[in-house]
């Protein structure tokens, strides 16, 4: 193939090599109809294809299988899902993180029962209008499940076009070019492309490693015949903030926790906590829940996407465990049950709670 000049348009995207690709090389995931089977018929299950994408943002395929499995075995259709209470919804989210997205997930649940019987609507607009979905999401569910020719543009796409082109800028300065570049070569085997893409870049044109010669856009693509690993180019970094609080572990004579749910709104709202201060950006000293003797034992560092959090872990018995009432009591053993999120999993764990 004769060299490019920088200044000659990019060869457009293969639909055609990249389905062949997906053919032979698709992953199997609990969530996907193989290329085959959707060649035979069989289509995907819009409920399936929207639960794997809620749950895959901002967490690794590794991490979300068994979450998946676990939540389709409770609730194996939209409509399980929205009659069951939030708060076990939250229990079951419980280590997957940015649980903004649990909530969401329940209340599109709710409205899909409401406002459509039950079914999923079929077009990207639609699906827009529903809570928790957003473009990337809704053209995600479309694609896949009714082939809307619509592009859909991850992480992983990011940086199997950012490498295509070539791109000498960060991929968030350019996304209306990288997305109308998948625009351009979706065919009508839409959802299969898709996933194709996403396959590419999480196999092959992968964040640490370009296996560009089993690359199926190798042909065409410019960072290939560079530096493919230069690609995509790293934004500057923003500093992450510091913020200090403190965390108290009480338990009772029984060896018993206190834990209690944190507000209805904000970071981690709704899920279960131990009491706690204020998260601050200058650290303090602890205001103490009750009277107690309050030992210090440990320090948990946390980094949330904006923020790099630090708490002073402090353990107590409580002499009056009767006076704590906007809580409740779990054993040790019952903590499992409970919707604590990773951070307040360390926090027990720090103060020797297992």
């Amino acid at each position: 193939m004769p060299t490019e000049t920088p200044s000659s348009d990019p060869v457009p995207l293969d639909a055609a090599a990249v389905l062949a690709w997906y053919g032979r090389h698709a992953r199997t995931l609990a969530w996907r109809v193989a290329p085959g089977d959707r060649a035979r018929g069989r289509a995907a299950d819009p409920y399936r294809v929207w639960l794997s994408e809620v749950m895959l943002q901002q967490t690794t395929v590794a991490a979300v299988g068994r979450y998946f499995a676990r939540f389709t075995a409770l609730w194996p259709t939209v409509a399980d899902l929205a009659a069951a209470p939030l708060d076990a919804v939250l229990v079951e989210w419980a280590g997957l993180g940015y649980y903004a997205r649990a909530r969401n997930l329940h209340a599109c649940a709710v409205a899909v029962v409401e406002r459509h019987g039950g079914r999923f609507p079929s077009r990207s607009e639609d699906l827009l209008t529903l809570p928790g979905i957003g473009p990337y999401t809704a053209a995600a569910i479309a694609a896949i499940c009714a082939d809307e020719p619509v592009a859909v543009v991850d992480g992983n796409v990011d940086r199997v076009v950012a490498r295509y082109l070539a791109l000498e800028l960060p991929v968030r300065e350019a996304k209306d070019l990288v997305r109308e570049t998948v625009q351009q070569a979706v065919p009508a085997r839409a959802g299969d492309f898709a996933q194709a893409l996403m396959d590419l870049g999480a196999t092959i044109c992968a964040p640490r490693r370009a296996l560009c010669m089993l690359c199926p856009l190798e042909p065409g693509c410019r960072g290939a015949r560079r530096n493919p690993l230069h690609y995509p180019v790293r934004p500057e970094k923003a500093e992450r903030p510091t913020r200090h609080g403190h965390a108290f572990v009480i338990r009772d004579g029984a060896g018993d926790v206190y834990l209690r749910t944190r507000p209805g709104k904000g970071l981690l709202a709704r899920m279960t906590e131990t009491p706690g201060t204020e998260w601050v950006a200058t650290p303090t000293a602890p205001d103490f829940p009750i009277s107690a003797g309050w030992r210090r034992i440990a320090e948990v560092v946390h980094v949330f996407t904006h923020f790099r959090l630090e708490l002073v872990v402090w353990t107590a018995v409580a002499a009056e465990p009767e006076r704590l009432a906007d809580g409740w009591w779990a054993s040790p053993g019952e903590l499992g049950a409970e919707a604590l999120p990773s951070l307040f999993r360390k926090v027990l764990a720090a103060a020797g709670v297992e």
